[in-house]
């Protein structure tokens, strides 16, 4: 019967010479592994490069395509065409500003202001955007905000006469009429009140001449109360007054028909 030893290790009498050339190889593999895995992420970002340049491109030409329509005021067309832009390259802040002149000029107000705020919200270094969002905040009549709005787009671009001279110019003198017309409503609401005031008079009820009137009035229904007289048509067709004293009533006989009192 065989005694119980102990196992000899693996590779115990492995050559030094193959164990080295085994190291080698395996390190091979290891660097191509490697080299496999970095062209797989350089050709992804590559791959995701082409991809975004290929978006931009696409969005440059609906972009321009939209602004030939706008030229011929085919605005819905070319707010269309901004739309599907927009999917591309979310963060274009000049097509959400031609959006917004473009709304402005369908009078859709409330929705040219969004997209002027959007603009300005994805540049807001953009003189042009900060012009547009004044604009559409005046046709809301938003004084206040669209001369803000101006003066923005000015510190950004304090050369341009544009600004300077059409609309922060006009903005302020809106501004100046629209106090004014304030003032003007104010004044006349107060003048109305003091004329009602006015027409209003003081009576004193406990005056003499008050007194006098009302005793006047109650001796003049005394006498009334006093004196009845009542109109008897006979039945001949004969019409008589008769007035009946409080102290003797005058009461017709059967042959008298009474019509009217």
């Amino acid at each position: 019967m065989a005694s119980f030893g102990w196992k000899r290790k693996i590779g115990e009498k492995v050559s030094k010479a193959t164990s080295q050339q085994f190291e080698a190889e395996a390190a091979d593999d290891k660097d191509l592994c490697d080299d496999d895995d970095a062209n797989w992420v350089l050709a992804a970002k590559r791959r995701k490069e082409i991809l975004l340049e290929d978006c931009v491109r696409k969005s440059k030409e609906l972009k321009d395509e939209g602004a030939n329509l706008a030229e011929n005021m085919r605005y819905r067309e070319a707010l269309v065409k901004w739309d599907e832009a927009l999917q591309l390259t979310p963060e274009d802040a000049t097509l959400y500003e031609m959006k917004s002149q473009v709304l402005m000029s369908l009078h859709e107000m409330f929705p040219a202001v969004h997209a002027a705020e959007m603009a300005v919200q994805r540049n807001p270094r953009s003189w042009d955007a900060w012009q547009t969002l004044g604009r559409a905040q005046l046709g809301l009549g938003e004084i206040a905000l669209a001369i803000r709005s101006f003066q923005v787009s000015l510190h950004i671009f304090p050369m341009n006469p544009e600004v300077w001279k059409e609309d922060l110019s006009w903005a302020r003198k809106l501004q100046v009429q629209q106090k004014a017309t304030k003032t003007e409503s104010v004044q006349a609401l107060a003048k109305g009140e003091e004329l009602v005031q006015e027409s209003v008079p003081d009576y004193d009820f406990e005056s003499d001449e008050i007194v006098a009137v009302c005793a006047a009035i109650a001796e003049k229904e005394k006498a009334l109360s006093a004196a009845k007289t009542m109109v008897i048509v006979s039945a001949s067709g004969t019409v008589e007054t008769v007035t009946e004293q409080d102290n003797c009533p005058a009461t017709p006989d059967e042959t008298l028909f009474i019509r009217a009192r």
